[in-house]
């Protein structure tokens, strides 16, 4: 079966973090938060799509 090295590294970096945490999904977020305020990068993001109702 073919193997996608990158992505079963993303797996074990994002398990390893969890982890850390104890699976503790609102610690993780704020580990998360706390390391991109720590970098100074801004993050851009698109505004979430209003769904348009239907005619």
């Amino acid at each position: 079966m073919w193997k996608d090295e990158v992505l079963e590294e993303i797996y074990r970096i994002r398990e390893e973090h969890a982890k850390a945490f104890n699976y503790d999904l609102k610690a993780i977020c704020n580990d998360l938060r706390n390391r991109q305020a720590v970098s100074g990068k801004q993050m851009i993001s698109k505004p979430l799509k209003q769904p348009q109702p239907s005619a």
